[in-house]
């Protein structure tokens, strides 16, 4: 992408997402993850009324009477995003690539982040650790990060959610908020997940295009995987072999949400057929 071109899609996807940022996503970014982390301020004698569950018991053991921890907000926050960037995310049977899709929604956040005063960082992966950019604040850095994920060119094809996911829990020691961006074509990333949910807060944003889920009935194709290059022909004509792929993709997203509610991770689907607005919302507002 020229460079003139690239810097007229940033500042076009900068005008989108700024705006839903500040007119839609505010309240609800700020409800969802702010004062989730709490910083330990002082003791003070319990009160009735006062959550049990904030009992200091050693200072009450010591004074013979119940004393209460007291916390306060931490004023920053560091979001993290953990972008699939796969050969299967410049797939799109649509008026959109799913890479398109998770641009918007990066910046969405982003923008979120940087306008309640918080870090943004990103991690780009595919079966390697692409690139890492630090936590940093402010506009400049979130233009950067929308022109990385215009222009990224990965040097890899497939995809290993749990190297990503052992790099940002190694590289990132003070507990975030962050959101692994990922269609997840890729499987066997379960204990990965458990270990960094252990020290983070983490949400699982699954990008779905139309044509993953069901098969046109379009008679013979050759259907090759972006990510191994392996080819096969396929009869989507063929009444058995919908079915059979159908039923396949729904075990495998049955699965998925599985394994993100026996973590305890926070999950949605969002469909590039489909505005991603309203999957974002009802995230925050269920958090």
């Amino acid at each position: 992408m020229q460079t003139s071109e690239l810097l007229k899609k940033v500042r076009s996807i900068e005008i989108k997402t700024k705006g839903l940022s500040s007119n839609i996503f505010a309240g609800e970014y700020k409800s969802a993850f702010k004062g989730r982390g709490m910083a330990f301020s002082e003791v003070r004698e319990y009160q009735p009324g006062d959550d049990v569950r904030t009992i200091d018991w050693k200072v009450t053991a010591r004074f013979n009477h119940p004393y209460i921890k007291i916390f306060e907000e931490e004023r920053e926050l560091t979001l993290m995003l953990l972008i699939d960037v796969s050969a299967s995310e410049e797939y799109g049977g649509g008026s959109e690539f799913k890479k398109e899709r998770i641009t918007e929604i990066a910046a969405v956040l982003a923008f979120s982040a940087i306008q309640n005063n918080d870090k943004i960082g990103v991690i780009l992966f595919s079966d390697h650790v692409e690139k890492y950019i630090p936590p940093k604040k402010g506009r400049a850095h979130v233009l950067m990060i929308i022109s990385e994920l215009l222009n990224f060119k990965p040097q890899h094809k497939g995809t290993n959610i749990s190297e990503a996911l052992h790099f940002f829990a190694n590289v990132i020691k003070k507990r975030s908020t962050a959101f692994l961006i990922s269609d997840f074509m890729n499987q066997h990333f379960e204990a990965a997940l458990r270990s960094a949910r252990s020290k983070h807060d983490l949400i699982g944003l699954r990008i779905i295009d139309t044509l993953e889920q069901a098969l046109p009935t379009v008679g013979l194709v050759c259907i090759k995987d972006a990510e191994t290059g392996a080819e096969r022909f396929i009869d989507t004509s063929n009444r058995r072999v919908q079915k059979q792929f159908y039923t396949l993709r729904k075990k495998h997203s049955e699965a998925l949400k599985d394994i993100f509610m026996k973590i305890g991770v926070d999950y949605t689907e969002i469909r590039t057929d489909q505005s991603y607005i309203n999957p974002l919302i009802m995230l925050f507002k269920n958090r």
